[in-house]
């Protein structure tokens, strides 16, 4: 079993508990990640996660959400998964923000999570290799198109991107993107 980090509402670490037992009734408050990954072009990378998954499977994604272990920082953690989840291996990975939200999934669990936006920028779409028991499809958008599509859309995209959507839409998207 997964073991990740589990914290207080000020993201101060209280412990390790297992990732299923965190995500079980109303979740227990852990850190987590969503990795917005930018082509050479400025278009961001989404995925589409597995249908095996058990907490929204099938939805749109960012390019690789994740938890971190003990011993890890977010950008660790997003490195980390970067290699397993799209085979990318890079260093180049950078912190913008953390958000905390609380969003259940049906009567199958909740994420309770204090979820870091990192990114990385510049990758050619063709380095990408999916790894399928986590991903089932992969695209491309702009920052700008796809806040719309979440405003019209939303119900095919994970409560995590779209909160990350709306927090890095106040930012200026040159500097994500370049």
């Amino acid at each position: 079993m997964e073991q990740i980090v589990i914290v207080d509402e000020n993201d101060n670490m209280i412990g390790e508990e297992e990732k299923e037992k965190c995500h079980d009734g109303n979740g227990i408050l852990h850190r987590a990640f969503l990795a917005m990954v930018f082509t050479d072009k400025g278009k961001l990378i989404l995925t589409k996660r597995s249908n095996t998954k058990r907490l929204w499977p099938g939805f749109w994604d960012g390019s690789v959400a994740s938890h971190v272990f003990l011993g890890e920082d977010y950008e660790q953690a997003s490195q980390r998964r970067l290699q397993q989840e799209i085979d990318l291996h890079t260093d180049d990975v950078e912190y913008l923000s953390k958000f905390h939200y609380k969003v259940g999934y049906r009567n199958i669990g909740t994420e309770h999570e204090i979820c870091a936006i990192t990114k990385v920028k510049s990758v050619d779409v063709a380095r990408i290799n999916l790894n399928r028991d986590e991903i089932s499809d992969m695209r491309v958008i702009s920052l700008q198109e796809l806040k719309v599509d979440c405003d019209t859309n939303g119900n095919i995209y994970t409560p995590w991107l779209k909160l990350a959507v709306e927090h890095v839409s106040k930012m200026n998207y040159k500097d994500l993107t370049e």
